[in-house]
This record gives C-alpha cells, sequence and structure tokens, in this order.
C-alpha cells in the first residue's frame, strides 16, 4: 500500500497534545506544515522536531487565535506560505475552569470564545476559500462532552456542542461544492491538558488516536468517534431520559 501524495496542511493550535501527534505522522510521509500557536518557544520546539522527521517543509506563525480581527491576515500568509491547502486541521481548544465559571460569566465567556467563536471565525474564513477552489479538508476537533450537557463541564460541553452543530452546517452547506467538513469527537485522551484529571492514566493513548484522525482524514470521513466505542457510549448516554439523568452524578 503506497502512502498517499504530499499533502500542504495547516495545523492552528499545533501544540496540542492531539495535534503534535497527528503533526509527527505528517511530517515522517513527507507533506507541508503551516503551525500556528500561541505559545513561541513550544511552536519552536515543535516545528524543529518535526524536521528532523521528515516534512518536506515547514513555516509557522506565533499567534493567538482568540484575536479574531488577524484570521484573514493570517490564514491568506499560511496558504501563501505553503503554496495552497489541502488540509486544515482545527485543534485550538482550552478546557477552562469549570468552578470558575459557574461563579462569574468572564470564565465562562472566554471558554465559549476559545471553543466556539474563534473557531467559527476561522472556518467561515476558510469555508469560503476551499468552497471557490471547490477543494480542500476542514477537519476540527470537538469532543464527546458536546453530546449532552453534564454538571462537571457543562461550559465546555456546550462549546463543544455548538461548535459541532456549526460544523455539521458547514458539511452541510459546502459538502456540494467538494469540500470535505470533518467533525471530530475524542473522548478523553491523555495528553499535557488532561494529565491533571481524575483517571487520566486509563485515558486513551494521543499516538492511537492520531494515527486514527490521520487516516479518518486522509478518507474524508464526515464524522469520526475516537476512540470508535465513544460512539455506542454517547448513544446510550443521550438515551437516558431526564428524569433520571439530572439526578446522576456526572
Amino acid at each position: 500500500m503506497t502512502n498517499p501524495a504530499p499533502k500542504r496542511i495547516l495545523v492552528l493550535g499545533a501544540t496540542s497534545g492531539i495535534a503534535e501527534a497527528c503533526c509527527r505522522l505528517w511530517a515522517e510521509r513527507g507533506d507541508s506544515l503551516f503551525l500556528v500557536a500561541r505559545n513561541s518557544d513550544r511552536l519552536a520546539a515543535v516545528a524543529a522536531d518535526l524536521r528532523t522527521r521528515g516534512a518536506s517543509y515547514i513555516d509557522s506563525a506565533v499567534a493567538d487565535l482568540d484575536d479574531t480581527a488577524i484570521h484573514p491576515e493570517l490564514l491568506a500568509h499560511a496558504i501563501n506560505s505553503l503554496a495552497g491547502l489541502d488540509i486544515a486541521f482545527f485543534a485550538l481548544g482550552v478546557l477552562g475552569d469549570q468552578q470558575k465559571a459557574e461563579r462569574g460569566f468572564a470564565e465562562a465567556g472566554q471558554i465559549l470564545h476559545t471553543n466556539l467563536v474563534a473557531p467559527a471565525s476561522l472556518l467561515t474564513w476558510l469555508a469560503n476559500y476551499c468552497a471557490q477552489r471547490h477543494s480542500g479538508t476542514l477537519a476540527v476537533l470537538s469532543s464527546v462532552a458536546g453530546e449532552r450537557g453534564r454538571k462537571s463541564n457543562y461550559v465546555y460541553g456546550s462549546s463543544k456542542a455548538g461548535l459541532t452543530a456549526f460544523v455539521d452546517g458547514l458539511r452541510n452547506r459546502i459538502d456540494r461544492e467538494g469540500v470535505r467538513v470533518m467533525t471530530i469527537k475524542p473522548g478523553p485522551v491523555k495528553t499535557a491538558m488532561t494529565q491533571s484529571m481524575k483517571g487520566s492514566k486509563k485515558f486513551a493513548d494521543v499516538e492511537k488516536v492520531a494515527v486514527t484522525l490521520v487516516t479518518a482524514i486522509d478518507k474524508g470521513t464526515d464524522v469520526v468517534y475516537v476512540p470508535g466505542i465513544w460512539r455506542v457510549i454517547m448513544t446510550v448516554i443521550r438515551a437516558i431520559p431526564e428524569r433520571v439523568f439530572k439526578k446522576l452524578n456526572l
């Protein structure tokens, strides 16, 4: 089985654990990568590692993607640097502090902005770019947490629920234009962002998750649960009657 032709890939939130693991796979097969993240030191380290792994081209930009005003110029620069675009991978997001968000809207608003508003801004620009060219894949990390609100993380969950709905609607709008729009729904994954969470040692291995995602992106799968068992788990959770669900300690 031969590897697919080299791709030009934009990675937004490139220092997240899942994004890094996917980038390592893309680099090893010789793809071209443009990386965007806000931490300059971490971004430089990731870029250097990917060069040693065989990426055919690496460029990067330090940017706070919460600032939607910079999105058009940033995205145009990235695509110009790559000389086109085959895949945009959206991995920006924060867990936030649920308890702090319950005490006041400032924290809740920040979570919603980072996880929903900023990706929606980026997606709108890139969707129009890809639709005009009748090509490209937009692969967006959402979460199984968006499938039903739970008291332990309903602010984060609601941001992901909104993102899932936005991505689903976008797919319905531009799939007919030859653009693939993917909704990726991971369960808990063992990364730096989740290492302090209870039970994190049992979370999915990020390298295995990356293999699943890179394969699914190549295939253009519409909706991906990873690990796949989460499709079954969430079907069960969604089916629990509200009168029962509200009494559960979830």
